[in-house]
């Protein structure tokens, strides 16, 4: 990921250098342990703990002439070590050391999205509860549907948000399994004593069945966690771009007095951050599919995960962190614009009591489809007399001057039926539902 959109806790996890730690830890831990068996000499496991080191560009000019990765690094790891290094990796396979190590580096990254997923969180429940009472237009397919708050659309966004953190939770400890059994899993040249105790020491689990490698599955869940994650976040972006659009003018991202909209048109405040959002989505989407595809391998291990993981690894999670980091910071600054609010919800003349009106005949002794059609032409009335801009008819004026309507529902009906609070009265409920720890 290039470094623009990368934080450096989260990108640090991925460098080359953490790594090489990490896979020295583990080649450290297990020899410890074989020591403590008797299985290797214990000054073999003192020297790779206190003289224990590697090289990158070492390690990287070895890969290029032995064509294998871990091969290069325990090859550094003994000219720092010396004649004792020949005891460390015994009884080991290469997958032993890339996937618990692929395991350590996952649980970090997953304590980052935790910790990303508060943030988030806190700005979210924060403004909601700013907003509770902010009354504004709630829109199905774009369109006016019927009165409510902002600070019940940001509430929803919340209760996802937390699910979100839930799922990560359970992501994290699926993939927090490790893997020391040797070639294809059998633990015939390393005892299930060494897997369990430096899964104790790097406070993981040890694999049911590691066939020499961890099952896939794990990944793909935890990949696709993220992309669920992902979604999530262009969710709120696009409703912010929406909410920021010129003709609807109701939020819009916090704008800084220095800051430049275009190199064209200096009037120009554009939703750069939640543009920049989807577009992160995308890139943290990408990663689900080659994680679902690399399941299957053939027969108990082949490498055909490897390339796959070596690049969806950092890119969706650096991207995640990022991107959540974002959106915390977008929402904690938001410009909530309430006036505009009032202004669009009553832009329609009050088309958004249709509902209740309609509700209030039927209850007033009028079949439904009749009283479906005595709303409907009086509401296609007041669109039409409105969309033209110079119009201003209202439904309840509208409703009033139809003879039909007036027989069944008189001044004191239409007062209870235009009335927002009908609309607002159970929102302290639905937040408070949301919004408990």
């Amino acid at each position: 990921m290039i470094p623009r959109y990368s934080r450096p806790e989260m990108a640090n996890i991925f460098e080359q250098d953490n790594r090489f730690k990490i896979w020295l830890e583990v080649e450290t831990l297990a020899l410890e342990k074989m020591a403590e068996m008797g299985v290797v000499p214990e000054q073999a496991a003192k020297d790779l703990r206190e003289k224990g080191g590697f090289d990158v560009a070492r390690i990287n000019e070895i890969e290029a002439e032995v064509k294998h990765d871990v091969i290069a690094f325990l090859t550094s790891v003994a000219e720092h070590v010396g004649e004792n290094s020949r005891y460390v990796h015994q009884g080991m396979t290469s997958s032993d050391v890339i996937d618990t190590s692929f395991a350590v580096m996952l649980t970090q990254a997953a304590d980052l999205i935790i910790a990303d997923l508060d943030k988030v969180l806190a700005a979210l429940k924060k403004r909601s509860l700013e907003h509770k009472d902010t009354l504004c237009i709630g829109r199905s397919h774009g369109i006016h549907g019927e009165p409510t708050t902002f600070g019940l659309k940001l509430a929803g966004h919340y209760a996802a948000f937390k699910r979100a953190k839930e799922r990560m939770i359970r992501a994290k400890e699926e993939v927090s399994t490790i893997t020391i059994s040797g070639a294809v899993g059998t633990y015939a040249t390393a005892s299930p004593d060494i897997e369990a105790h430096v899964a104790d020491k790097l406070g993981l689990h040890c694999e049911t069945v590691a066939t020499q490698v961890i099952p896939r599955d794990r990944h793909a869940m935890f990949f696709a966690t993220l992309g669920v994650i992902a979604s999530s976040i262009e969710n709120i972006a696009v409703e912010i771009r929406h909410l920021q659009r010129t003709e609807v003018r109701e939020a819009e991202e916090y704008f800084d007095k220095n800051q430049k909209g275009s190199s064209a048109m200096p009037h120009k405040r554009n939703p750069i951050g939640s543009e920049n959002l989807t577009g992160q989505a995308r890139i943290i989407r990408s990663a689900v599919i080659p994680a679902l595809e690399n399941v299957a391998l053939w027969h108990e291990r082949d490498i055909s995960h490897s390339a796959v993981e070596r690049t969806i690894l950092p890119d969706a999670l650096i991207s995640a962190d990022y991107a959540l980091n974002r959106l915390a910071g977008l929402i904690d600054k938001l410009l909530v614009y309430p006036e505009r609010m009032m202004h669009n919800l009553e832009m329609t003349g009050g088309l958004v009591f249709s509902q209740r009106t309609m509700l209030a005949l039927t209850q007033a002794g009028v079949l439904r489809e009749d009283a479906y059609r005595m709303i409907q032409r009086n509401a296609m009335a007041v669109w039409e007399d409105r969309s033209s801009g110079k119009g201003s008819k209202t439904l309840r004026d509208a409703l009033e001057n139809d003879p039909q309507v007036a027989e069944k529902l008189d001044k004191n009906d239409l007062d209870a039926i235009f009335d927002y609070s009908a609309y607002t009265n159970n929102i302290p409920m639905i937040l408070e539902r949301a919004l408990e720890e």
